[in-house]
């Protein structure tokens, strides 16, 4: 089948949760020899090559903490097109020039939109009455609007809250439209599910997988050790930058000041020469490798809406996880070596518990191996079996 799949950046780079999930879609539908011809930005200053079926609509400055400029003119064109601030950016008469010069030119038996942040392309696909000839398919990261909501709540100024509001508002619009017009929609949580699903009851839930190759060879991973505590994600992402904070404000008070705690990821500069025993270390190209150098893996999420891939990466690093209960949100038969911790006590005392007896023995270790390795065949073959179904079905 012709697959043409619409997004907001081109995944394959594999740079943030949301693009790793959406390239593990594409990997599936490829592998099944479907031919996915897919349209999306690059990052400004990207070096990486395009792929012969990828369509790069242009440029974009995605992660604007560092731009100041951006922001400024993306909110006036939100105001000016009355669309989300967070679609904004993906808008232009590019991306629909494109459009639709893929679909007159070839049949596609399926469109594919992937997030809500596109959903002006609904405009295009009805009024062409594309979505009478394809199947239509929303893939759903998140459900949107949630996640402003709790910006919202969470915001401490005026104007912070009436632009959150507002974008809550309006992302509804767009993926409830969305929702409502496709043929399918897919989503990453049984929470996000049944909410789509009173809009179409076509709503499926698909168990993503790690992207993390996993080791099919038994290895002491305390013989890597460098640090006690790691703590990685992308903190240009409000959501998980509110979990970091919750961290440091509630959590780091609770612990031994002994302990050895690194954090990789974009977007915490304010951390470097913050704590005496707390190393920055920034962007990191290889999460695995951090990863396999801490005794203990800290996941404080307190927000935010879908699957965390780093959660599922962290699992698949078979290393001991303290996780709050929305880190593990979507994920609910998790290994024995993952912790929950509801409160920022329990969170630090069980970080500490975890310290004391990570040098497991060698029959532990083996059992551990082996646990995650069946976590990670099933969740990787029933998310397999389930782009399969629904894209035949």
């Amino acid at each position: 089948m012709k697959i043409l799949y619409l997004t907001t950046v081109l995944p394959s780079s594999k740079k943030t949760g949301g693009e790793i999930a959406s390239q593990s879609f594409i990997d599936v539908l490829e592998q099944n020899g479907h031919e996915v011809v897919i349209v999306g930005y690059h990052r400004l200053g990207d070096t990486d090559v395009k792929k012969p079926n990828e369509v790069v609509v242009g440029a974009r400055c995605i992660e604007t903490h560092n731009y100041r400029l951006y922001p400024l003119l993306w909110m006036g064109s939100s105001l000016l097109r009355n669309l989300p601030y967070s679609s904004t950016k993906y808008y232009s008469a590019e991306y629909i020039g494109i459009v639709n010069l893929l679909l007159d030119r070839d049949d596609y038996e399926i469109v594919i939109i992937d997030h809500a942040q596109i959903g002006w392309i609904t405009n295009l696909l009805t009024q062409n009455q594309i979505h009478k000839k394809s199947k239509i398919i929303f893939v759903a990261h998140n459900v949107e609007h949630e996640v402003y909501l709790a910006q919202y709540r969470s915001a401490r100024n005026l104007l912070s809250k009436q632009i959150y509001s507002r974008e809550a508002h309006l992302i509804k619009k767009s993926e409830d439209t969305l929702a409502s017009i496709a043929h399918q929609v897919w989503t990453f949580t049984q929470h996000d599910s049944k909410y789509f699903h009173a809009l179409n009851p076509h709503s499926t839930v698909f168990d993503l997988p790690s992207s993390l190759t996993p080791s099919y060879k038994r290895s002491h991973y305390q013989n890597q050790n460098k640090f006690d505590i790691g703590i990685i994600g992308s903190w240009t992402w409000k959501a998980n930058l509110l979990g970091l904070k919750w961290f440091f404000e509630t959590v780091y008070p609770c612990l031994p000041k002994h302990i050895s705690i690194h954090v990789a990821g974009k977007g915490a500069e304010w951390l470097r020469d913050e704590y005496t025993n707390v190393e920055y270390c920034g962007f990191v190209p290889d999460a695995q490798t951090f990863m396999a150098q801490s005794k203990v893996i800290a996941i404080p999420s307190v927000t935010g809406g879908g699957v965390q891939i780093k959660t599922l990466d962290a699992i698949a690093s078979g290393l001991p996880i303290v996780a709050t209960p929305t880190a593990l949100r979507g994920i609910l038969d998790y290994p024995s070596f993952v912790k929950v911790a509801l409160t920022p006590n329990e969170f630090a005392y069980t970080l500490v518990d975890l310290l004391e007896v990570s040098n497991f023995g060698e029959d532990t270790s083996h059992k551990l191996f082996d646990e995650r390795l069946q976590w990670l065949q099933s969740r990787q073959h029933k998310f397999v079996t389930k782009v399969t179904n629904a894209i035949n079905n």
